[in-house]
């Protein structure tokens, strides 16, 4: 495995910064905000591999944990990071890296579950971390899971269709032909 170069770091930010116009696109839906975040998380995967996700994700975090307002609802900070909704966040990097898995595949059916797997990452990362403040592993499961469930699967979806559009027509340097 080659060292991270100029190239890495520039997708990293440019989908770190994607992930953050994703958290502004924000509906309230009780603790946890329905955002683009999850699909702009999918889609660092799918087009930039699983190296190179998992860094967009780890900038985009980074950004936050210092206090840019990148995170939902314009807030940002270690605050944001230790409360309902960190354990979603901090399982980007990894969920990324998962989805990364299908970068040079063709199938959408690889891009869907390997996408479904990564969003199984968040809903686990987030609802553990839901589970310890209102420690109640079933209300953290009612609130925090199961009413985004329908929509993060149409983002997946999408996420699939996009990358192979996108795959399909090149224009994206890095990403296989």
């Amino acid at each position: 495995m080659r060292d991270v170069d100029v190239e890495d770091i520039s997708y990293a930010s440019v989908f770190g910064a994607l992930t953050a116009l994703g958290a502004w696109i924000s509906v309230p839906l009780g603790e946890v905000p329905v955002t683009l975040q999850v699909l702009f998380v999918l889609l660092s995967g799918f087009l930039l591999g699983a190296k190179r996700g998992f860094l967009s994700q780890i900038t985009y975090l980074l950004a936050g944990a210092v206090g840019l307002p990148v995170f939902a609802k314009f807030s940002g900070g270690p605050a944001v990071i230790y409360g309902p909704t960190g354990g979603y966040l901090m399982a980007f990097p990894i969920a990324a890296a998962v989805a990364g898995l299908a970068y040079e595949s063709r199938g959408l059916l690889r891009h869907v579950a390997l996408g479904l797997l990564a969003l199984g990452v968040i809903y686990l990362l987030g609802w553990a971390r839901l589970t310890l403040l209102l420690d109640s592993p079933e209300r953290a499961f009612e609130v925090g899971v199961l009413p985004f469930v329908a929509v993060d699967v149409v983002k997946t979806l999408l996420a699939g269709f996009l990358a192979l559009s996108v795959k399909r027509r090149g224009n994206l340097v890095g990403v296989p032909a």
